[in-house]
């Protein structure tokens, strides 16, 4: 399928791994020019090394998305090197304190999960849409989870009300720019086959992982591309009338 995306200049954070980084290469491959944003320096190093090997653009800004400056500052970077931003993938984060009970979960955690997978992606969003606002046009894709569209006992009440949190400013913020040029929409993937986050939430219980696992009606997970390639479908004309949507990405997992 060809997306169209030539000329777009498409913000990706949270791009130095996992479905950021898968994002961002299928972005580059559908023809958008990617900017890539992350605290990871060697893995953003490496996604765009990765992208310009395959003949793609993409050019990586160090970021930290709990800093109100430093995203202010890349979004203002990104309109002086580019003059517009055409769409913008708000992914970092994180995910800490699985198969924590609630009143156990560590404070420190609930601080470092909520200002990375929320308080970041309002962050993001505060300094994108004026941008977006002011060249009348723009695409917004924030990484929720289907952990934003129901409760469970897995991943944790931070993970839960920080993905939760993202799907309401992605309604909201949907509702309020609708008829001014903006679209704005959430991704709600469900366990995605990647070593890293398998790692995160089963550790070494392979026992408790094969058990979550065999929830998904698909017979399986997901895997990084299948995400990314849904991500970068949102970005084209294709999607043009689909705004304040979260889309489970889940293999029938909440149609039960």
């Amino acid at each position: 399928m060809t997306l169209f995306l030539n000329q777009k200049i498409i913000l990706v954070t949270g791009g130095s791994s996992g479905v950021g980084r898968a994002t961002a290469i299928a972005l580059a491959r559908h023809g958008a020019t990617v900017v890539i944003a992350d605290i990871d320096r060697a893995g953003g190093a490496s996604t765009v090394a990765s992208i310009r090997s395959a003949g793609g653009i993409a050019e990586f800004v160090a970021t930290d998305m709990r800093d109100a400056s430093a995203v202010a500052s890349l979004i203002a970077g990104i309109a002086a090197s580019h003059g517009r931003l055409d769409g913008a993938f708000n992914n970092a984060g994180i995910l800490e304190g699985t198969f924590t009970a609630f009143t156990e979960l560590d404070e420190d955690v609930w601080n470092r999960v909520i200002d990375i997978n929320l308080k970041g992606v309002w962050l993001c969003m505060k300094h994108e849409i004026p941008l977006m606002l002011r060249q009348g046009s723009g695409t917004i894709v924030n990484h929720a989870s289907i952990a934003g569209l129901y409760g469970n006992r897995i991943v944790g009440p931070a993970y839960i009300a920080s993905k939760h949190g993202v799907v309401g400013i992605t309604r909201a913020a949907a509702l309020e720019y609708a008829d001014r040029g903006l679209r704005i929409n959430a991704v709600c993937p469900g366990i995605i086959d990647e070593t890293v986050m398998s790692e995160a939430i089963f550790g070494s219980d392979r026992a408790r992982e094969a058990q979550v696992k065999a929830l998904y009606p698909a017979g399986r997970v997901g895997s990084l591309e299948e995400v990314a390639e849904t991500v970068a479908w949102l970005f084209s004309d294709a999607t043009s009338f689909i705004t304040g949507h979260a889309l489970p990405i889940d293999g029938g997992l909440l149609a039960q």
